[in-house]
């Protein structure tokens, strides 16, 4: 949207993608998709956008201020904020700042929550490949047992952050997934290690990286086993601009806002903060009385629609706020 000025651009984003669960709602609009549903509210954050566009060309006389909607795929994996700012989004024009939001049922329907600084966690997956030897589960003398390498470098991971980090700095380290052997009655040969790393200090986050790799080398020699460590899909911290966060706190009003906690989730929103100021929010939807409890990723994960307009009217607010709308009289 071209504003009369154009002196500034300020950009919006949603996430678009689904994710791979059945949906169990119950809804007549639930999911076409077997095995797919929009378990962590982006068809929400579509919609709002949606909405805030149809605002703003209603409005086109009143605007200022050049406005970029992003409707961005791939947020969930495996990250879809990166090649579209190495395609040029936040260029030509330049972006100035940037927005975005998610529902969130930990937080009241209707208000916002937020804070200034890290909100969401740095975050990697870890993958250990093990190769030891196979032999006759009668002779495990004469093999070197991945499983069991496997099993003590598990063991061994859960001491980084209990034993290796300051207990005042947040960080998670956590195996969900660990396969490995052929049958039953023989050593296994192979074994496979899958987990994710989360921290809010990047400095902390570097030295889990190598602490894990030296455990798991280490043991994998105790054992006469080979160990490769592996990282993928990593994502920086999402930290918010103070002077934004400022803002916000004075578009909704204190009264409105809840200054949450740092949550161990992840977003892709965190490689636009990096190039350029940014704030993610979170718009509440938790109401018990309704049913509205489920956490995100959940099969049952639903919410009011009626919060949705309240993600419209902050985001006109905030341009407003920002001199990129007219105050409407």
């Amino acid at each position: 949207f071209k504003g009369s000025k154009g002196d500034r651009c300020y950009a919006f984003r949603a996430d678009m993608d689904a994710l791979p669960v059945e949906e169990r709602t119950g809804l007549e609009f639930s999911s076409a998709q077997a095995g797919m549903m929009h378990a962590c509210g982006h068809d929400a954050h579509m919609a709002i956008l949606a909405g805030f566009g149809r605002y703003l060309a209603m409005n086109r006389s009143r605007l200022e201020s050049d406005v970029r909607l992003v409707f961005q795929p791939a947020e969930e994996a495996p990250g879809g904020a990166l090649p579209l700012i190495e395609a040029g989004l936040l260029e030509r024009p330049k972006v100035d700042a940037i927005f975005g939001l998610h529902m969130f049922p930990d937080v009241e329907e209707g208000r916002i929550g937020a804070r200034r600084g890290p909100i969401m966690a740095q975050t990697a997956e870890i993958y250990v490949e093990v190769e030891g030897q196979s032999s006759h589960g009668a002779q495990p003398h004469k093999g070197k047992d991945a499983l069991v390498a496997a099993c003590n470098m598990v063991m061994a991971f859960q001491t980084i952050v209990s034993r290796s980090l300051d207990p005042m700095e947040p960080a998670v380290f956590s195996i969900g997934k660990i396969t490995g052997g052929e049958r039953l009655n023989i050593v296994a040969r192979n074994a496979r290690i899958e987990g994710t790393m989360r921290a809010f200090s990047e400095e902390d986050f570097e030295f889990m990286k190598q602490r894990a790799v030296s455990i798991a080398k280490g043991i994998g020699e105790v054992y006469g086993c080979k160990a490769e460590v592996g990282f993928g899909n990593g994502l920086p911290p999402v930290v918010n601009d103070e002077g934004l966060f400022n803002l916000l706190t004075e578009v909704v009003g204190e009264n409105s806002i809840d200054v949450i906690k740092p949550v161990m989730m992840a977003e892709d929103f965190s490689y636009y903060q990096k190039k350029v100021p940014g704030l993610f929010f979170m718009l509440g939807t938790g109401n018990p009385g309704k049913g509205y409890t489920h956490p995100l990723h959940s099969c049952y994960f639903n919410f009011n629609e009626d919060v949705m307009m309240t993600g419209v009217e902050v985001y006109a607010r905030i341009l407003e706020k920002l001199g990129g709308l007219k105050t409407a009289k």
